[in-house]
């Protein structure tokens, strides 16, 4: 018998109308939402459930956004016996989704990661603000071509390594002229095509620096419980080992790359072979099937009361 994983997705997840169906299907979800309003003094519901779409997708409001969407469709699928059924033995989560996981496991309380995801959000957009910046999806090339074309663009300006995603599939974070730089030099390379990405900024590079500066003191402050199965950190490709690292690896977070394929090859090989992917969108599941075609395969999302309902009849 093999094991299961949750998977939490990261920015750019988001959707007008992501939530809704869930609030109005379940108390437990609407109830996430209610306390989040509270605890940011305005209403997030809202501007997930109706917009408009350049509100929901600033960053200080995505990022609380998408975190309290996962949460609840985590809490509907538990009201279920076919959810309640799916025990995780480890989770992960793609950058923001990191804190998902970490609320999931019990080692962050809800209300101070609604209200760190939402200042993480408007550090890492000032960050965004004071340098134009920006991300280039590098495809069909692997980590050391992907560092080659870094090291070449970097003749115009800063430009890093940010999200390894799966093969073939990294993409790199860095100032306006390197990024343009780096989509006309990736052919040359050996990349199939270089995708300039619609994002604020340069997240997961140096460029963020800043933000990362202004987060810590607040993940310092934060009182972390033990967690009840193990969660992947984004900056290590592996486990949180207890709860004493959890404020550092987040802070190194902002500005460090993302090693999600590496975390997701750790799940494999310790036997994960079942991976719900919970929240907005299908991202995850995507790039799992580029990492493990098979185990990506009969991966299951859960991101509103249909999948919900799927889950259920599937079980039956």
């Amino acid at each position: 018998m093999g094991k299961t994983a949750f998977l939490f997705p990261g920015q750019g997840a988001q959707v007008v109308g992501m939530g809704k169906d869930l609030a109005e299907a379940y108390p437990e979800a609407r109830a996430l939402y209610d306390q989040a309003d509270a605890i940011l003094g305005f209403g997030l519901s809202q501007v997930c459930f109706e917009g408009p779409e350049d509100r929901l997708t600033a960053t200080d409001i995505s990022q609380p956004a998408i975190l309290v969407t996962s949460l609840a469709a985590l809490a509907a699928m538990r009201t279920t016996e076919a959810g309640r059924a799916l025990e995780p033995e480890a989770a992960a989560g793609l950058s923001l989704g990191e804190y998902t996981a970490l609320v999931a496991a019990g080692a962050i309380a809800f209300e101070d990661a609604v209200r760190l995801t939402h200042l993480r959000g408007r550090f890492m957009q000032e960050a965004c603000d004071a340098q134009a910046s920006g991300m280039v999806s590098l495809l069909g090339v692997d980590v050391e071509g992907a560092e080659k074309i870094c090291e070449a663009a970097r003749t115009a300006g800063i430009i890093w390594p940010a999200n390894y995603n799966c093969p073939g599939q990294v993409v790199v974070s860095g100032v306006e002229a390197a990024c343009a730089r780096a989509v006309e030099l990736a052919e040359s390379y050996g990349a199939q095509r270089a995708v300039p990405l619609q994002v604020a900024g340069g997240f997961h590079s140096p460029l963020m620096a800043p933000a990362r500066e202004q987060l810590a003191p607040h993940l310092l402050a934060l009182r972390v419980g033990e967690l009840r199965f193990p969660v992947v950190a984004n900056v290590t490709g592996d486990y949180y080992s207890d709860p004493a690292p959890v404020a550092d690896l987040l802070a190194r977070q902002v500005d460090g790359p993302v090693l999600w394929q590496q975390g997701i090859e750790r799940l494999l090989a310790d036997g994960f072979d079942r991976f719900v992917e919970i929240g907005p969108g299908r991202v995850l599941t995507g790039l799992l099937k580029r990492i493990d075609r098979q185990v990506g395969r009969a991966a299951v999302a859960v991101g509103t009361v249909e999948d919900i309902e799927t889950l259920v009849g599937e079980s039956a």
